[in-house]
């Protein structure tokens, strides 16, 4: 057995930091003691031992490192303790003294600063009213809540003694910083996501006018009184729908232009209700195999289509609402086997979508919830798009058959009705080597969806569906008068990139009801100069 002073010896520490070694840690609520600033202020009873801010005495054996360390593995000891122990440092007119301290230093600070940025008075005192509100809350959380004692000015100076004007100036990892962020967000009210304009689904003009002109409510009273009457009479109404439909009569007019519903009023209501449940009743039979090995792959596509519709309009993110675009689509898709499912169909959906919500909310479409509208309305919705969409279909479905020979047959009717119209704008693109089938195939595989806003697309529609083969026969015509409408840009690109990125992305985001307008009464003007004429058709 060694002889105790042995033992002192062999637990004699040397210099060098051992793991697991206790060290102190401080925050902002508790600074390291600072003997000189104390020293006025410390009861004698309550002196510090001589030791340096930040180092405390080691312990040189083991009983006196035991002895110091023996309460980390004190189970039944209780906290008060060590907060009556922090208790008798924190002093209050120690904290009167450093707060005060801090307020003048800071008064200097702001002082420099304003006569610095002048400019900047109006951004200066919507911070500070900010700035005061988060003092007030500290300083009621905190120890010291003397009314005497200000902890910080209306705008607080960080590490590099640069005074800080906004919560977006405040250095990433200031304590400061994410205070102010985390105050700010709790004192602004909720706001839905700005939508950018080419996801705006609102009737505009780019002249400012509002929707609702003078003219545009006597519209609206002349398709109530048509609607009004026992027999509509759709001649009428398709002439009343060429030059656009109001927004509240527009889901009753498309499912009668579109053949869903019948003229007669009184049989609408029990055509709507077997229909209604017919759809569903394929839901029924069908949609349960769609994991099926022979529908899997259909499902898949669809269901990897959905989320890229419209993806800048928080209204088709929804789980919901692609929940039904997914019912609709493979429904579909199932019952027509010689095309099936085909990418682009999916953007066909959305205006009947848009316009069917429009006629049980008053409210703008982008970012209302559906899941606030009764279930029956949802099923309601459902089940008119998917009818109304097959309607469309029927008419263009050798679009999306095997090859697609209904979009290579317009496409090729495209080029040689440009050919004639425009002869400059078919020679620069021959010139550059640009096939039209590589900028139209889009065109007419998703009906201009691309090109437009949605707005643009639901306005069109709705001549497209007073126009007899409107998706079918007139689209060529929208299209030719589409592409002679860019000729300027066209013909100022120079070389095959420049000219396809132009065509793939044509600046039509601000585009509202009035260049809609013109594009049509182009393109009506084409079918009149051409349809009827085949031989000044071709060359």
């Amino acid at each position: 057995m060694s002889s105790d002073g042995n033992k002192k010896q062999f637990w004699k520490r040397n210099a060098a930091k051992v793991p697991g070694s206790i060290q102190h840690v401080y925050g902002a609520q508790h600074p390291p003691f600072d003997p000189l600033l104390h020293a006025n202020l410390i009861k004698a009873g309550n002196k510090p031992p001589p030791a340096t801010p930040g180092k405390p005495k080691k312990a040189t054996t083991f009983q006196e490192f035991e002895s110091i360390t023996s309460d980390a593995w004190d189970v039944g000891d209780d906290d008060d303790e060590l907060l009556a122990m922090a208790a008798q440092n924190l002093n209050i007119e120690v904290v009167m003294e450093t707060a005060n301290k801090e307020k003048q230093r800071q008064d200097e600070t702001s002082e420099l600063d304003r006569r610095e940025d002048d400019t900047q008075e109006e951004v200066a005192e919507d911070d500070e009213d900010n700035e005061e509100e988060e003092e007030e809350d500290r300083v009621e959380e905190g120890d010291a809540t003397s009314p005497e004692v200000s902890f910080g000015s209306q705008s607080s100076p960080y590490t590099d003694g640069r005074l800080v004007k906004s919560h977006s100036e405040a250095p990433i990892g200031s304590p400061k910083g994410e205070r102010a962020a985390l105050h700010r967000q709790r004192s602004l009210p909720h706001r839905p996501p700005v939508i950018p304009l080419v996801a705006r689904m609102a009737d505009q003009n780019t002249s400012g006018t509002p929707a609702m002109t003078e003219r545009e409510a006597s519209r609206l009273d002349k398709f109530k009184q048509l609607l009004a009457g026992p027999n509509t009479d759709l001649d009428e109404l398709r002439k009343l729908s060429w030059s656009g439909i109001p927004r509240q009569v527009r889901p009753i007019a498309w499912k009668l232009l579109s053949g869903y519903l019948p003229a007669n009023a009184e049989r609408r209501e029990s055509v709507l209700q077997r229909k209604r449940q017919e759809y569903f009743g394929f839901i029924q039979q069908y949609y349960d195999s769609r994991n099926d090995e022979h529908h899997q792959d259909t499902y898949r596509q669809i269901h990897i289509d959905i989320p890229r519709t419209n993806p800048l309009i928080p209204l088709f993110q929804q789980a919901s609402v692609q929940e039904i675009f997914e019912r609709i689509l493979f429904i579909w898709a199932i019952r027509h086997p010689a095309s099936g499912y085909v990418q682009g169909i999916n953007d066909l959906v959305t205006p009947f979508f848009v316009v069917f919500v429009f006629e049980y909310i008053e409210e703008e479409v982008e970012n209302f919830d559906v899941s606030s509208l009764q279930e029956e309305a949802l099923r309601n919705i459902e089940a008119d798009s998917f009818w109304c969409m097959s309607k469309l279909l029927d008419g263009i479905q050798d679009n999306y058959t095997f090859a697609q020979p209904g979009i290579q047959k317009k496409v090729k009717a495209l080029e040689e009705l440009v050919s004639r119209i425009d002869e400059s704008v078919h020679r620069h693109m021959q010139q550059y080597e640009v096939e039209y089938l590589q900028f139209a195939f889009r065109w007419m595989n998703n009906l201009l969806m691309r090109e437009l806003p949605l707005r643009c697309t639901i306005r069109l529609w709705d001549t497209y569906q007073a126009e007899p083969e409107g998706f079918s026969h007139f689209h060529l015509y929208v299209c030719a008068a589409f592409l002679v409408r860019w000729r300027k840009e066209i013909l100022e690109e120079r070389d095959f990139q420049g000219l396809m990125i132009l065509l793939q992305n044509l600046p039509t985001m601000h585009w509202g009801n009035e260049e809609v307008s013109v594009l049509l009464a182009e393109a009506y003007r084409l079918k009149f100069a051409f349809a009827d004429a085949p031989n000044h058709y071709k060359r």
